[in-house]
Formats: structure tokens, C-alpha cells, sequence
């Protein structure tokens, strides 16, 4: 039997499953569960998830809430497109000019 391929995972993944047990009251256990991941991952990421939120509080910031963490998400890819687009057309408008620096009749 081939041996399993590790399988990675993003900051956000890791914070919105932990934020399933923290926010949710629901067990380790059963978000483990839910999502298909070890039981003893998930209690590391919601460890340090809540001493994240701790760090803040002490600093007198209030951790983000589900809403805008949604959002900040929705924002990092969005910016992640947009500077795809942007070297897009980098490449592009490079493409172009080195065309015209080589017409016949161009400066």
C-alpha cells in the first residue's frame, strides 16, 4: 500500500477550524470529525488560535470576529487575483512594446 501524501493547509483553513471549536462550543472531537482531520491537528491549531485571541485581549485589541475574518478572507484573494492581473499585464504591455520597438518604420 503506498504510503499517504502529507497533506497541507492554509493559516486561513487552520484558523477557521479552529474557530469552529472555539466559537461553536462543539468538541475537538467532533469538528475532527466533521472535517476529516486528527484529532490531536485540530486541538494544536485550536491551542493556538486561543492563545492568539489571549495575546490580543492582554494588548487591549479585540480579536476579529467571524464576520470579518470572512471578509479579510475574501479581501486576501481578492488582492491575490488583482496582482496576478497586475503581472498579467506587466507581461503583457512588455509584449506589446518590444512588438512595436520592432516594426518596420518605428522610432
Amino acid at each position: 500500500m503506498p504510503p499517504r501524501k502529507r497533506r497541507s493547509f492554509t493559516a486561513e483553513y487552520k484558523v477557521e477550524a479552529a474557530h469552529r471549536v472555539i466559537d461553536s462550543g462543539r468538541t475537538i472531537a467532533e469538528v475532527a470529525r466533521e472535517l476529516g482531520l486528527n484529532e490531536s491537528l485540530l486541538g494544536e491549531w485550536v491551542k493556538v488560535e486561543r492563545r492568539r485571541i489571549a495575546a490580543a485581549e492582554t494588548h487591549g485589541e479585540k480579536p476579529l470576529d467571524a464576520a470579518e475574518r470572512a471578509e479579510l478572507l475574501r479581501l486576501r484573494r481578492q488582492v491575490s487575483e488583482l496582482e496576478k492581473d497586475n503581472a498579467f499585464l506587466v507581461k503583457a504591455s512588455a509584449y506589446f512594446a518590444a512588438l512595436q520597438k520592432n516594426r518596420p518604420g518605428s522610432i
